[in-house]
């Protein structure tokens, strides 16, 4: 039994069912239905993969119902069938995207043979949108620290299942690169990979992005809208910054693990998915649980295999194979010669902090890669790394630290590091410092400590 869902749009009962017989007797999964209005209310609430569509209906006409289905799916495939067919109907249909145009009365061998074309193209756009995620993964888990060969072995063990994770890890970690990896792994490898940043997204509109909308419920909203829950229907979704996520639409979250279904805003029939949910954060959920900023149920519901990506302050060990593997990578793409690095750059490049993490060093490198024209890549060149108040505070490749030198670097570490710890709040920060505010900022500008926004 193939996978492929099809759906018929036809007003004649008895081109309904012929349809559905000689389709059903090659696979498919049909359903067939008399209106346009109902057809629609179904890709809402399903998935197909392919639509036979009536181009003369009552009410809503079929060329209106096409441009509606590509508003809400671009890569649904669809073909339009009619008793009263014409050049212009057809070149509109064309227009919006319509796969075929076939006429009245039909020949069961050209349905079905028109039927494997565009399911055929159908997994070929499929098959490109999947090369694409894939070429998005262009940075592997590169080092060889113990932490990361751990890391590996996890993503091994979580991938091929079907257990929601929740990754934690600072900004620039490589969380979403763990989440395509493990989709990529994963038995959903040929279905969709849907983000959402939960951050990214103001919380009025969240919810539409999930959930998504019937028509006239939002303001400016003429038309139904697919939320992305839907839209990763048999694939994987991932949520980053789960952290920054409403506690209104964290509850509606719980919903979907439990029951695998949710209503769309406005609807009055929940719509079934089937997908695995992928969460990240740079926050202590744990901690947010305990202030009643994130429930404690979807914590736990996402938090079945738990993966925790280290900064790169605490796998420095891995950073001469991170430097080797990008510079290598970066000259590829760019067609430069590849360069080298000095060992006097590679102790300074030790010496710095990352707060930016493994992001910060990949953009690092290819600027290097862009605007450093010698071979190889000297202290003098540090200039592109930092702004200048930072760059009297990475080492020049000389040990011999003076001791205001080194009190100076512990306060920025120390510093720095309880910073990152309380998400850069400076007040929290400063109370764990036992200063005040005032001298904190103070010392963050003395220190050239680079505050994240």
């Amino acid at each position: 039994m193939m996978d492929e869902n099809i759906l018929i749009v036809d007003d004649e009962a008895g081109i309904r069912s012929s349809l559905k017989g000689i389709l059903e007797d090659e696979g498919y999964s049909v359903q067939a239905v008399a209106t346009g209005e109902r057809g629609l209310d179904l890709l809402q609430a399903e998935y197909f993969d392919l639509v036979f569509l009536d181009i003369w209906l009552p009410e809503m006409n079929g060329i209106d119902v096409l441009e509606k289905i590509k508003t809400q799916d671009k890569n649904i495939q669809v073909i339009m069938i009619t008793g009263h067919g014409s050049v212009e109907s057809a070149v509109r249909a064309t227009k919006l995207g319509a796969f075929n145009f076939l006429e009245k009365p039909l020949s069961l061998e050209k349905v079905v043979l028109t039927a494997k074309n565009a399911l055929r193209q159908k997994r070929l756009v499929e098959e490109n949108i999947q090369l694409q995620e894939r070429l998005r993964v262009r940075h592997p888990l590169v080092g060889k620290s113990p932490v990361m060969q751990r890391l590996r072995k996890e993503i091994e063990k979580a991938a091929p299942s079907e257990g929601r994770v929740l990754i934690s890890g600072e900004n620039g970690t490589g969380k979403e690169l763990i989440a395509r990896l493990i989709h990529h792994k994963s038995r959903r490898r040929d279905k969709r990979f849907i983000q959402i940043n939960a951050a990214a997204i103001p919380d009025e509109l969240i919810e539409d992005e999930l959930f998504g909308h019937v028509k006239d419920v939002l303001p400016n909203a003429p038309q139904d809208k697919k939320g992305k829950l839907l839209l990763a229907d048999g694939g994987t979704v991932f949520l980053g910054d789960i952290g920054e996520m409403s506690l209104k639409t964290q509850a509606k979250l719980v919903r979907v693990i439990e029951e695998g279904r949710f209503e769309p805003q406005g609807a009055t029939d929940p719509v079934e998915t089937d997908l695995r949910i992928i969460a990240a954060t740079d926050k202590d959920l744990r901690r947010l649980t305990t202030q009643k900023k994130f429930l404690e149920e979807l914590f736990y519901k996402l938090n079945v295999i738990p993966l925790s990506l280290p900064p790169l302050r605490e796998r420095k060990e891995d950073l001469p194979v991170l430097i080797n593997y990008y510079l290598r990578h970066f000259a590829q793409e760019t067609g430069k010669k590849q360069k080298s690095m000095s060992p006097e750059a590679v102790k300074a490049f030790l010496n710095y902090s990352w707060p930016g993490n493994v992001s910060e060093l990949i953009n690092v490198l290819e600027r290097f890669v862009i605007m450093i024209k010698e071979d190889e890549i000297q202290t003098s060149h540090l200039h592109l790394l930092v702004e200048p108040r930072e760059s009297r505070f990475i080492g020049a490749g000389d040990d011999r630290l003076s001791l205001r030198a080194a009190r100076e670097h512990f306060d920025r570490e120390f510093i720095h590091h309880t910073l990152l710890r309380n998400g850069w709040d400076l007040l929290k920060s400063a109370k764990d410092l036992r200063i005040d505010r005032n001298t904190l900022e103070a010392n963050i500008q003395r220190l050239g400590i680079r505050i994240l926004g």
